[in-house]
């Protein structure tokens, strides 16, 4: 690597020249303003590759150049000098031929190894025999290879063991990452990592800490990951689960029984039949049961690296379908409010018995108790909407079967039609008695004005004096004076008669003044 105006140069001129050099440079070079830095690039490097520490701000004076290697000028490490004058380079002590100095005064290095690794310095003396110095550095990193995982525990026990992780090889300014199941692991309460974060350390292992794991080794110019390492922990057996969840069975059924718990390594299982050994397997199967394969089946998983035991056990019943029941009662025809009793009767046993009403379950109320097997059914007092068909069902967890239908007959005294009370009848018997007589009444007094009108209008034409032989007077207008009055009245009083006791004893009704006729003249 050279920069554009790099040009190693060696060769002698005359010390005459190089005075006159050195003056002219002096002419024409104004005195620097900037300060002499040094850039290494790249500033970490891998083996095998090269590096240039390049030199920036030199003056203009400059007359030459010498490096160092580490943060001294001292001639013990002195690399390589370079002589503008000459335009001559000079090896020192330090030198190793893979350096290379530019008339601008940088340094080349080739093939860098990670020895190289380190500090450099720069002398730069001016035509007035000044120095100046600055001072860079690199690194230089080796490639990864691939790491690999190492385990100081190759079967660790769940809830007793702790597991440390190490990321292999071990190499300089390197960092490094862990990854399970594709997930980055952060530190947490029961892990932790080293300084170097080379180490993962996980506290009480747990079945959680199962997975692949990774590692991933990192330096500035190269990155490498692990193959992944499979970690198991040990742990279980848990209790174990009976498939399937059925425990009865008809008699000639083949019955066959899977033991599962979860366990790492896989548990071992046995089984046992009310105390006695049976096979070793995680399968148990009993062909063409009867009801003497009714018992306890129990399962026992062993882990043999935990050393643990579980168990479970399964009552298993066969059972033969139910019969027909029948349903009796103590009175198919009963009266109202009095008692019955249904009695349901199997032969079966082990079953539950419920209770159908016209076709659908019984809805028992305060009225209706059943026995203790709810095999008899007691209704007290009987009522009406009990009347309908009765049966009853057994069913154990093989079948059900009902009984035959029971019709149970209610008989009642029909509530009276709905019509007038007796005081009602007797006020209606009493209007249209009294109706009558009004009536009556009227057509008497019409007959009456109509037959004895005129002999009164004779009588009355009689006494009044006629408007030719009579004048009024003063006289006649006499509060004395009274003239004739002739007027009749018709009075109708109804007597309303008491409230009877019974409609057999109305009695008829009382009338008073029903007809009266005054004449005054």
């Amino acid at each position: 690597m050279q920069p554009p105006s790099a040009c190693p140069c060696r060769g002698c001129i005359p010390w005459q020249g190089i005075l006159l050099a050195v003056s002219l440079l002096t002419f024409w070079n104004p005195q620097p303003t900037a300060q002499l830095t040094i850039e290494p690039v790249p500033v970490d490097a891998a083996e095998g590759t090269d590096v240039l520490l390049l030199a920036h701000n030199a003056s203009e004076n400059v007359v030459g150049y010498t490096w160092f290697k580490g943060d001294i000028t001292d001639s013990r490490h002195q690399i390589v000098s370079y002589s503008i004058l000459t335009q001559t380079a000079t090896p020192g002590t330090a030198f190793s031929g893979r350096e290379t100095i530019y008339p601008n005064g940088s340094l080349l290095f080739v093939n860098v190894t990670q020895e190289d690794t380190g500090s450099y310095t720069l002398q730069t003396t001016r035509n007035d025999f000044s120095n100046e110095v600055a001072t860079g550095e690199f690194r230089v990193h080796e490639k990864l290879l691939k790491p690999y995982i190492t385990s100081n525990n190759s079967q660790p026990v769940e809830s007793e063991d702790s597991i440390a992780l190490t990321c292999e090889p071990e190499t300089k300014y390197t960092t490094y990452l862990w990854w399970i199941n594709n997930q980055r692991i952060p530190d947490g309460d029961r892990q932790e990592l080293s300084n170097d974060t080379r180490t993962l350390i996980l506290f009480n292992v747990t079945r959680n800490d199962t997975g692949l794991y990774v590692c991933e080794a990192r330096n500035p110019v190269s990155f490498n990951q692990s193959d992944p390492l499979a970690l198991n922990i040990s742990y279980g057996p848990d209790t174990p689960i009976i498939n399937p969840t059925d425990t009865h069975f008809r008699p000639g059924t083949n019955l066959s029984l899977f033991c599962y718990a979860d366990s790492y390594p896989p548990a071992q299982y046995s089984w046992f039949f009310n105390g006695s050994p049976l096979e070793s397997t995680q399968t148990l199967l009993v062909p063409n049961i009867s009801t003497n394969n009714s018992g306890s089946y129990m399962c026992v998983a062993n882990n043999s690296v935990t050393g643990l035991s579980r168990s479970t056990t399964k009552i298993i019943t066969v059972s033969e379908p139910v019969t027909r029941p029948q349903l009796i009662a103590s009175n198919t025809t009963v009266a109202e409010q009095d008692s019955v009793r249904l009695t349901c009767i199997s032969n079966d046993t082990e079953i539950s018995i419920r209770w159908i009403f016209k076709g659908k379950p019984l809805q028992l109320t305060e009225r209706m108790n059943l026995s203790s097997n709810d095999s008899i059914l007691t209704i007290s007092p009987v009522k009406r909407e009990d009347d309908g068909e009765y049966q009853c069902e057994v069913s154990n967890p093989i079948n059900s079967n009902r009984s035959n239908t029971l019709r149970l007959a209610v008989t009642y005294v029909p509530d009276p039609e709905p019509g007038l009370s007796d005081g009602a009848i007797a006020g209606i018997v009493i209007g249209a008695v009294a109706g009558v007589a009004l009536i009556a009444g009227l057509v008497y007094f019409l007959f009456f004005r109509k037959t004895g009108g005129a002999s009164d209008q004779h009588d009355l034409t009689e006494h009044k004096p006629s408007a030719s032989n009579h004048s009024r007077g003063p006289s006649d207008l006499s509060p004395d004076k009274v003239d004739e009055v002739a007027y009749s009245s018709l009075n109708f009083n109804v007597q309303q008669p008491k409230q009877p006791t019974s409609a057999t004893s109305l009695s008829p009704t009382h009338r008073e003044n029903i007809y009266s006729e005054v004449k005054k003249k």
